[in-house]
């Protein structure tokens, strides 16, 4: 059964006068205003999509928890997907509206096939439509490893490692310049 407009309306309105808040992904939290009525609080963190193969998922979660830590709001698919969620549309959606992609390479990710491989292709085209002076696209080394071509001959990468914490201050660095407000242009 598909909810219509009007029903989620109320839906949400009762949630709310139940005090509870309402969150929507990526746009921003309905609350109660303590008088009797609502207001709206826009998600305001640089939102920023971390790409991975699984066996790099400990390091993935860790730079997830580092980011959300220094205020940022990071997608990684085991934290954000919801049971029966078309999840390649979820992901191509999650790329789209990241004001950055952080691709996490090493020796596993580089010669695997499947959906980091996908996701890398998706971003680089989405990287296309930001202009030239904003950062988008960010490799991330974990470990020793080489970089496909395509990247490396275009895009400056930061190693997190031998020392995580230097090379996380680095990538907080490229995150944190100055951005215009400039939504993806379709």
């Amino acid at each position: 059964m598909k909810a219509g407009a009007e029903e989620i309306a109320r839906l949400v309105r009762r949630c709310l006068e139940r005090g509870a808040h309402v969150e929507i992904e990526g746009l921003g939290v309905f609350r109660a205003d303590g008088k009797g009525g609502f207001r709206f609080l826009p998600a305001t963190r640089p939102k920023v999509f971390l790409a991975y193969v699984q066996e790099d998922a400990a390091a993935a979660e860790r730079l997830y928890r580092d980011l959300h830590r220094h205020g940022f709001d990071p997608w990684l698919d085991r934290k954000k997907l919801l049971p029966g969620q078309n999840w390649p549309r979820s992901i191509e959606q999650a790329i789209e509206v990241a004001d950055y992609f952080v691709a996490c390479f090493s020796q596993r990710a580089t010669g695997k096939r499947g959906c980091f491989q996908s996701e890398l292709r998706y971003a680089l085209d989405c990287a296309r439509r930001v202009p030239f002076e904003q950062t988008y696209f960010i490799p991330v080394r974990l470990e020793e490893c080489r970089l496909p071509a395509r990247i490396c001959q275009q895009l400056q990468y930061v190693d997190l490692f031998p020392d995580w914490e230097r090379g996380f201050e680095r990538l907080l660095a490229a995150l944190r310049q100055p951005r215009r407000a400039t939504p993806l242009a379709r």
